[in-house]
Formats: C-alpha cells, sequence, structure tokens
C-alpha cells in the first residue's frame, strides 16, 4: 500500500559521509514506522537502523551505533539514513522498508514494503 524509492548512494572514500533518502508514497507516511537494511555481496540482507512512527524512538545495528543517524521528515514524506566514518564494510545495496506498527523494529520479518535499494561503495 505504500511505494518506498532509496536515493543517495554513491562511491567514496573510507572516513567520508553520504545521506540516503527514502521517498514513500500512498498510505500515509506518518503511520507507518520505518527501518533500513543493507546488503553486501553474497550476504543476506541485515538490519541497519529503525525509527519508530513518531520518530521519537530509534535503534541501531552494533556495527553503525556512533556512525549512522535514522530520522524522519513525515511533511516530505522522507526517511533518511545519515553515514558518517563510512568504512570499507558498510559497503552495501541499502534498502528502506516501512511496515505498520509503532515501535522500531530490527527484525525483517515485521516490514511489509521495500524499496529498491540504492548502492554504497566505500574505498579503503
Amino acid at each position: 500500500q505504500v511505494q518506498l524509492v532509496e536515493s543517495g548512494g554513491g562511491l567514496l572514500q573510507a572516513g567520508g559521509s553520504l545521506r540516503l533518502s527514502c521517498a514513500a508514497s500512498g498510505r500515509t507516511f506518518s503511520s507507518y514506522r520505518m527501518g533500513w537494511f543493507r546488503q553486501a555481496p553474497g550476504k543476506e540482507r541485515d538490519f541497519v537502523a529503525a525509527i519508530s512512527w513518531s520518530g521519537g524512538s530509534t535503534y541501531y545495528a552494533d556495527s553503525v551505533k556512533g556512525r549512522f543517524t535514522i530520522s524522519r521528515d513525515n511533511a516530505k514524506n522522507t526517511v533518511y539514513l545519515q553515514m558518517n566514518s563510512l568504512k570499507p564494510e558498510d559497503t552495501a545495496v541499502y534498502y528502506c522498508a516501512a511496515s505498520t506498527g509503532v515501535a522500531a523494529s530490527r527484525r525483517d520479518t515485521d516490514y511489509r514494503y521495500w524499496g529498491q535499494g540504492t548502492q554504497v561503495t566505500v574505498s579503503s
């Protein structure tokens, strides 16, 4: 019932910063909790960050805590992932996800809608 489109990926050196955006359309954006996941070549999709329906609570994977920040702007129907101090191991396709519910969730099975992904490549 919602469509998600990620953008903002690119190629950069380790230590750099990048901001990913996820534009949503369809059902009211503010009624969904949102998350970011990533998938490296040859690996399964992993949790990165999540934000609650209200934006009042967030959750991060240990590997990105302190470096990444998830936020949302419901007026713009957009969720963001600010990525700082990027490392080569952050290289992956990043996916935006949405689900009904209030609390932030790290479980991909909690998310019903997924974007197409945007590539982030970090060189050493």
